[in-house]
């Protein structure tokens, strides 16, 4: 016989995406300590839980009289009382039927209680993503975080939408039945009562196997949807390289493990739901067999009390039954709870603090960086002793080739990271003694990669603006020579699709041009702006742009070196250190780096006159 095949092992590269994608294990078990760290949203709708709670209480009281009732009613059967027997038939009917208004009630405000507190759950956890720095971003798969947001927070609510709150109505009927089946005959109720141990270990061993199956559940659950959404956003390249089969066999993989997991969690709740009513079955019939014992014997009991002893015997069970039942939701509920907030523990978070300022900085500074060091990764330096300087109103270019560091300073002065070494100051204040919101303020951005919202242009235009302003939006348009596109595709009601598929890089560019002219902040950074549309479209949006910069100060990252020759100043980068700064003719005659960079795009352009360049015209 052949031996079977092994699987082969993964490389380190392959390691290391598992365990970015994959989540740790939450070991250590708080179920009160979570359930009290819900309460402060619970808290504001607490009425509607004290509501739902006394009419709990009330039907718990009514079901306990349903045995006694029905005892009666057989009865005034066997003693022909026709008269009793209407009357309490009518009693008994009046309870069913006011049980059932007063239960509709009761899950009707348990599940508005939660319905209001999941949506304020919900709202919590957005709002502390949008305060997470983005190193955290850089480390968790965005698949995940939306797990958090969703499918975690719908497990919490089962604690209310399958009443897992309802386990005090459960209780209270346990002691309401045990108490009256002692008082009907303390002998049948201690048979009864012998089967509590085998439920009591059933539901200890399908607690600690449920646990860690609804806890598994939970962080394939995550696996899921973080690979879910990395294919569906990079589906074109899956399938300009043809790799469809093996992401899908990747995706069998996952979804093995998550279905697996389900299966764990189905046998335990089978198994206690099979168990439970094996016992209740076994409890009658044990009680059926002491009764027939005791119509030989000395001490014969009554049909009519048979009949209420049985029902409290079924009703005993009920709440047994749904207590595991309830058990089985609260550990799924509590396994969203954990990964909740293990999220919300997160202390990579944005923060302002008490910088001193600086005795370097100038009066009229508008963006600078002292002794700046910074790195993405632990000793992996991007940024090396950095210092510049952009004066208020002042057009300072970054060039360099790839990875020298140029977009990195745009993310220092946004302050999406933080240096680990050296000052980054904005209109002479420390970044970090600014709020996000504050120093975001002062800045209109135009990146490479454009991201647009699904929505209509004009609300795309006027991103941070709580009432755009279409006369606003439409001057900026014109500013920048967009009008006439925006209104062939329909003008500012224009539907935008999600990430603006539905327009081409070029027109997503010149939206994104449009935002940062409406916004009318006091530095404007331009990374690459122009790369995405064509040399017409360059050309035309150049002009735009000189008057968009005006008296402005403008941060300008550009690889195309014919699109910088007219600014204020030029800082070259090189392997994360500036290198050279001054203006293009004097960087061109000092021959270093710069006009390395400079000939090398000449010479693609014009390859015969590689070795007599011309300046480009610029405007």
């Amino acid at each position: 016989m052949s031996e079977k095949k092994k699987a082969p092992e993964k490389s380190r590269a392959e390691q290391k995406l598992a365990a970015f994608h994959d989540e740790d294990n939450i070991d250590k078990s708080y179920d009160f300590q979570l359930l009290s760290r819900l309460w402060p949203f619970i808290k504001p709708h607490a009425r509607y839980v004290v509501l739902s709670l006394l009419a709990l209480v009330a039907v718990a009281g009514i079901n306990l009289l349903r045995p006694i009732l029905m005892g009666k009613v057989v009865a005034h059967a066997g003693d022909k009382a026709a008269d009793l027997l209407l009357r309490d038939g009518a009693i008994l009917a009046g309870l069913v039927v006011l049980s059932q208004f007063v239960s509709f009630a009761q899950i009707y405000s348990m599940q508005l209680a939660g319905a209001m507190s999941m949506a304020d759950l919900r709202r919590h956890v957005f709002h502390f993503l949008q305060g997470l720095s983005m190193r955290f971003y850089d480390k968790t798969p965005v698949g995940r975080l939306t797990t958090r947001c969703t499918n975690d927070v719908d497990a919490v609510s089962e604690l209310f939408a399958f009443g897992v709150f309802n386990a005090v109505g459960d209780l209270l009927m346990l002691v309401g039945i045990v108490v009256a089946m002692l008082l009907l005959d303390w002998q049948l109720s201690l048979i009864a009562f012998a089967a509590l141990p085998v439920v009591g270990a059933l539901v200890t061993w399908v607690r600690r196997g449920g646990k860690r199956a609804y806890r598994d559940i939970r962080t394939k659950t995550a696996r899921l949807n973080a690979f879910l959404s990395e294919q569906v956003g990079g589906i074109a390249v899956v399938q300009a390289y043809g790799r469809e089969e093996q992401m899908a066999r990747e995706f069998d993989g996952i979804n093995v493990q998550f279905r697996d997991a389900n299966k764990r969690a189905i046998f335990f709740e089978a198994v206690l739901d099979a168990a439970i009513e094996m016992v209740s079955t076994l409890c009658v019939a044990s009680v059926l067999w002491w009764v027939g014992v005791q119509k030989l014997g000395s001490r014969p009991i009554s049909f009519a009390m048979v009949v209420t002893f049985t029902q409290y015997l079924r009703q005993f069970f009920e709440p047994v039954s749904m207590l595991t039942q309830r058990y089985t939701v609260l550990q799924s509920a509590l396994s969203g709870a954990e990964r909740i907030f293990q999220l919300l523990d997160e202390t990579d978070v944005e923060q302002v603090v008490a910088a001193e300022s600086s005795a370097s900085a100038v009066a009229d500074e508008g963006i600078a960086l002292d002794g700046i060091h910074f790195g993405y990764k632990p000793n992996v330096p991007v940024l090396r002793d950095v210092t510049l300087l952009a004066r208020r109103g002042e057009k300072l270019a970054l060039v360099g080739a790839t990875g020298a560091g140029k977009s990195t300073v745009t993310q220092l002065v946004l302050r999406l990271y933080q240096p680990s070494a050296g000052q980054v100051r904005v209109l002479g204040k420390d970044v970090r003694s600014y709020s996000p919101q504050e120093l975001r303020r002062q800045f209109a951005v135009v990146p490479q990669d454009v991201f647009l919202f699904q929505g209509t242009v004009l609300s795309n235009i006027a991103m941070g603006d709580a009432s755009p302003d279409p006369e606003r939006a439409q001057a900026a348009l014109v500013r920048i020579g967009a009008l006439e596109m925006i209104e062939r595709r329909g003008g500012l009601q224009a539907i935008v699709d999600e990430r603006g598929s539905n327009f081409s890089a070029g027109e997503r560019q010149l939206i994104s041009f449009a935002r940062a002219v409406y916004r009318e902040a006091p530095i404007l950074i331009l990374d690459e702006a122009t790369a995405s549309v064509d040399s017409d479209t360059e050309a035309r949006l150049q002009k735009a742009l000189d008057a968009v910069m005006k008296d402005r100060t403008a941060l300008v990252i550009a690889h195309r070196l014919s699109t910088i020759q007219a600014a204020d100043r030029i800082v070259v980068f090189h392997k994360g250190r500036v290198v050279e700064q001054g203006r293009h003719e004097e960087l061109l005659a000092h021959d270093g780096v710069y006009a390395r960079l400079y000939r090398l795009q000449f010479a693609a352009k014009n390859p015969h006159s590689a070795e007599n360049p011309q300046p480009v015209a610029v405007g």
